[in-house]
């Protein structure tokens, strides 16, 4: 789950960490659909994320053009 006010960098290893669990312990199918759900809101920040940061480089080069 995404904390507010979480880095990219936390949730990536945040992410790092949940995907460990996923690939290396027999989760229950009940821990695995929570951790799964864990994984994809973490994704899903870090998308939007570089998305914005890309967003936000693009304008400061428009700038200097």
């Amino acid at each position: 789950m995404v904390k507010k006010g979480q880095t990219y960098g936390e949730a990536m290893q945040e992410l790092q960490d949940v995907m460990h669990r996923i690939e290396n312990e027999g989760l229950d199918v009940d821990v695995l659909l929570e951790e799964v759900k864990k994984a994809a809101g973490l994704i899903k920040f870090c998308k939007d994320k570089l998305q914005g940061t890309n967003v936000e480089i693009q304008k400061i080069l428009d700038q200097i053009e």
